[in-house]
């Protein structure tokens, strides 16, 4: 079977019966991991943690742990307890996360975001490694720091969240993967090149290299309705500078430009029209479950080892998260 992960959304619609039955759905389809992000809201952690104990085969992986919010010590001690609790299935995802929520919503200085993930991609590494770590960086200052007998006994995956250049490069340096957001198909064979500079300059093989990304899905017969709430949600992120620059950079400058201005009038709806059909098609699928299959296959055929379906509701969250599950698994 092709590989497929999911990403369950901590989205409170969803009550934690619902999780647990949509990652056991997913199990049941074949599904290579389930991802559960941490943005607002409820924790990654604790989620995945009830998850460990109601699934038995499926990787479980954070989608993305923000590395300001938790001290790389404190980040290795979670991975080490997840990965004994479920069996060697756990996949820590890392990321440095949006200034607006490390400073406005945390009230910590968004700084040197390169360095930052450098470092504690280096030492969380070396700490689930079982290794005695010393380190004196422009970041973290720490002496004779190790996990001890809690270092797992099975090797826990790294994976980096990466959108621009740098930290694609320093993603292929250090991690055993990338995970993409808002995956799309004209940017994807950009995105890989950047990985195989990256490649080039670490002195490793392309295989070594997972490409996982999220990718927003609707499988709906009703594709206009589908596509409201897509934009809807495209548009939300024209506030976020990061993402607005990622999209402008993406040829997207026009929608971004308009959904920013209409955002700031306070008009939600004028934004969301200002999201074009073809920008939507670029970054998430939308149509009947042929449609969908199809468009995903492309992505693969780019570069996209492991595509990460994100259902998006369209008209109530658990049942278009099903439909999504059942048209992607075995």
């Amino acid at each position: 079977m092709a590989r497929f992960g999911v990403r369950l959304e901590n989205d409170p619609q969803l009550t934690p019966a619902d999780s647990i039955e949509l990652a056991q759905l997913a199990e049941g389809r074949g599904y290579e991991m389930v991802w559960v992000p941490e943005g607002s809201g409820r924790d990654s952690l604790t989620q995945l943690t009830y998850l460990a104990c109601h699934t038995g085969a499926v990787k479980l992986a954070t989608g993305i742990l923000p590395v300001y919010y938790r001290t790389p010590m404190l980040t290795a001690m979670s991975a080490a307890g997840i990965g004994d609790l479920s069996e060697g299935r756990f996949v820590l995802g890392l990321g440095v996360g949006h200034r607006p929520s490390v400073e406005g919503t945390h009230g910590i200085p968004f700084r040197r975001p390169l360095t930052h993930m450098r470092e504690s991609l280096t030492l969380v590494r070396r700490l689930l490694d079982g290794e005695q770590v010393f380190h004196r960086g422009r970041v973290f200052d720490v002496g004779n720091a190790s996990l001890g007998a809690a270092a797992p006994r099975q090797r826990v995956p790294i994976y980096v969240a990466a959108l621009g250049p740098q930290m694609l490069e320093l993603t292929v340096e250090l991690a055993d993967g990338v995970l993409l957001n808002w995956t799309a198909s004209n940017y994807l064979e950009e995105a890989i090149r950047h990985l195989h500079r990256g490649v080039e300059k670490a002195g490793r093989d392309p295989s070594e290299i997972d490409v996982a990304g999220y990718v927003r899905v609707a499988v709906s017969d009703n594709p206009d309705a589908a596509r409201v709430s897509l934009q809807g949600q495209i548009a939300r992120y024209a506030s976020n500078p990061f993402y607005n620059n990622f999209f402008k950079g993406m040829g997207f400058g026009k929608e971004m430009s308009a959904a920013e201005e209409a955002i700031r009038k306070g008009d939600i709806e004028e934004a969301a029209r200002a999201i074009s059909p073809e920008m939507q098609d670029q970054v998430a699928v939308v149509g009947n479950a042929e449609q969908c299959r199809s468009e995903i296959e492309m992505r693969r055929s780019r570069g996209l080892n492991l595509p990460v379906v994100a259902p998006f509701t369209v008209d109530e969250a658990k049942a278009s998260y099903v439909r999504v599950i059942e048209t992607f698994g075995e």
